[in-house]
């Protein structure tokens, strides 16, 4: 159940319908912006305590009451679901009053597959499949290069071949023939011998290379013994990578459960945050987030945010992690991260020892990491600055074009043809402002009466939009502010289009163009009807170059989505055997059909409703259909 919200909506009387039950609560402004999201256990309470007396609120608390104009809530049925909910909304909407990451990326895994001659692959997706999952890593650099010293090490197979039907011979690869895999597809691999190495290989990657030494040294003094020189050679170039990497890696802990530590460096404007990823004792990655925008919100608050949204993103979870002090929703955020993980994870704040100094360690590299990043913003923003004049001076502005809104249009004749408009403020991207438009006015090939639609939509709601603000009496935001430069990612029919449709709205704001070379390379900007030509080592050159690089971007990334929606559409919706609730479930389970594409007869059957037959004929339809 939810409020719902019209012209006619009345605070005062939505709150006194208001439940005492758990849920999330949705703030808008307006325009009908979601600028907050939040949880209560008491809806009742909660959402009430935002209207009452405003002394005792953060600065933060009273901005954003002052532009709520309504609210939605969603009842659910305990105090975990109404976090994780929370947490997918706020990832979804990204609402100014959130704290948010900037930074949401799907960490990479190493993954043993359960066949019957498993491969050791890179992967994104964790799933209960009868794998085993090794990460997760800081990046795929670090994927990559452990994946070498395996494959390096060990003579494993890393082709797709179903072994699992049976051991029919197939043709080997040029891995056999340069001695990279013993060749399972020959039919005469040892299967003992080759999960030997398995075995070996999950004892590496579970930090337990002392143990693998051991036994590798073993096997080396037998080979010397029965003079077999030439596999203690082997054994012993074995040996000495293993050592190479140890000395590499860093031992911060006597502890072999696995374990996140988190540490916080606060500046001025930015927040950095630090994670530690510990394996087995030893330090296999970091990764640091910077948040901006967190209005004077204490640390506790800033920490829980962090923790809901990084661990919502990642696929794994630690079975221990370790934050600096005690957060107010620690409980019942680990028995959420205990019900994702399977069994229990525990959330501890370190006091002394071992862990004390870790912790110490992790936030001295997050003040470093804050130090670096607030010494390039700087260097960012002086060079910004001066792009902008130069910008000013070249097109003879009456003032410096701290907003600059740029335009483009994407289309394949004129199929899913979309607008995009991205936003540079003081020379840097606001992604918060980015907005993109599904053109709805022609279905032909029609730059000009396209570009003539965006700016249209993009201005007449910006008027309404203001209008509603002066009634409101708050401040201006979103559509409701207007640029100091348009630019247009095209000539002069496409500028004057724009300037068309500002004439008529009685608006005057600058518009210019971007010329193209026969080589599709920016050469000069149209403004006034007259081209300008481009220094390509100027600053200014360089800062429109970003601009329409990335609205371009923007809008071909919305293009591609549209159609990879259409062709999602057609491709699971024609093969037999999956009907609705089947497609559901298997996209709910791999998250995209490319994950689909490449999943194994096994990993197909996991997924419920899903039967062998069913499953195998899927496998064969992608097999079959590749390439078209």
């Amino acid at each position: 159940m939810s409020a719902k919200g019209d012209i006619m909506f009345n605070i005062d009387e939505e709150l006194k319908k208001l439940p005492d039950e758990p849920g999330v609560y949705i703030m808008k402004d307006v325009s009908g912006e979601i600028i907050y999201v939040g949880k209560a256990i008491s809806l009742k309470k909660r959402v009430r305590q935002y209207f009452q007396s405003s002394k005792n609120n953060s600065p933060k608390v009273n901005a954003m009451v002052s532009h709520i104009h309504e609210f939605e809530y969603i009842i659910v049925d305990n105090e975990i679901e109404a976090l994780i909910l929370e947490a997918n909304l706020i990832k979804k909407h990204r609402p100014k009053y959130n704290i948010l990451l900037r930074d949401d990326k799907q960490y990479p895994y190493i993954k043993i597959t359960s066949e019957k001659y498993p491969r050791v692959i890179k992967t994104r997706t964790v799933l209960k499949d009868g794998g085993k999952y090794f990460g997760p890593y800081p990046n795929a650099y670090a994927v990559n290069d452990t994946l070498d010293i395996i494959r390096n090490l060990y003579t494993i197979r890393s082709c797709k071949i179903n072994f699992d039907k049976g051991n029919k011979k197939h043709r080997p690869c040029l891995n056999y023939y340069i001695g990279r895999c013993l060749g399972p597809c020959m039919g005469n691999v040892d299967h003992d011998k080759y999960m030997e190495m398995i075995d070996e290989i999950i004892m590496f990657l579970s930090g337990k290379e002392d143990k693998l030494i051991e036994v590798i040294e073993n096997r080396m003094k037998k080979a010397s013994e029965n003079l077999d020189f030439e596999s203690a050679a082997k054994y012993r170039d074995q040996i000495n990578s293993l050592k190479l990497i140890l000395e590499k890696q860093k031992v911060v802990s006597s502890n072999i459960v696995d374990q996140d530590v988190i540490g916080m460096a606060r500046g001025i404007e930015e927040v950095c945050i630090q994670v530690f990823f510990i394996r087995s004792g030893k330090i296999m990655g970091r990764e640091h987030f910077i948040i901006s925008d967190t209005f004077g919100e204490d640390r506790k608050e800033i920490l829980s945010s962090f923790i809901k949204q990084f661990y919502l993103g990642t696929a794994y979870v630690p079975k221990e992690i370790y934050i600096e002090e005690e957060i107010d929703d620690l409980e019942v955020i680990s028995r959420w991260l205990s019900e994702k993980r399977g069994n229990k994870v525990s959330i501890h704040v370190p006091k002394r020892g071992e862990k004390s100094q870790l912790m110490d360690m992790v936030k001295k590299n997050a003040m470093d990491m804050l130090n670096q990043y607030g010494d390039r913003l700087l260097r960012e923003k002086e060079k910004n600055q001066k792009s902008l004049q130069g910008l000013k001076n070249l097109l003879d502005l009456t003032s410096i074009p701290n907003r600059i809104e740029a335009y483009d249009i994407s289309n394949i004749s004129g199929v899913y043809a979309v607008g995009s408009m991205v936003v540079f403020e003081k020379g840097s991207p606001k992604k918060s402002d980015y907005r993109r438009f599904r053109i709805r006015s022609t279905s032909t090939p029609d730059d000009y009466k396209s570009m003539k639609e965006v700016i249209s939509r993009r201005f007449t709601r910006g008027l309404k939009e203001k209008e509603m603000a002066k009634d409101s009496q708050i401040g201006l935001e979103g559509f409701s502010i207007f640029p100091d430069l348009v630019m247009i990612d095209g000539g002069k029919g496409q500028v004057n289009a724009a300037l068309e449709v500002l004439e008529e709205l009685n608006l005057s704001i600058p518009v210019c163009g971007l010329v193209k070379d026969d080589f599709h390379k920016t050469r000069g900007i149209i403004y006034n009807n007259e081209e300008i030509h481009l220094d390509k080592d100027s600053l200014e050159f360089k800062l429109i170059y970003r601009i329409q690089e990335e609205a371009h971007r923007f809008a071909i990334s919305y293009h591609r989505s549209l159609r990879g929606k259409e062709m999602l559409k057609s491709e699971l919706d024609h093969i037999k055997g999956i009907g609705k609730k089947r497609k559901a479930a298997l996209l709910k389970h791999f998250r995209t059909v490319d994950n689909i594409k490449n999943a194994s007869v096994e990993e197909l059957v996991q997924v419920d409703g899903m039967n062998r037959k069913v499953a195998e004929d899927l496998y064969n339809y992608f097999r079959n259909n590749k390439g078209r």
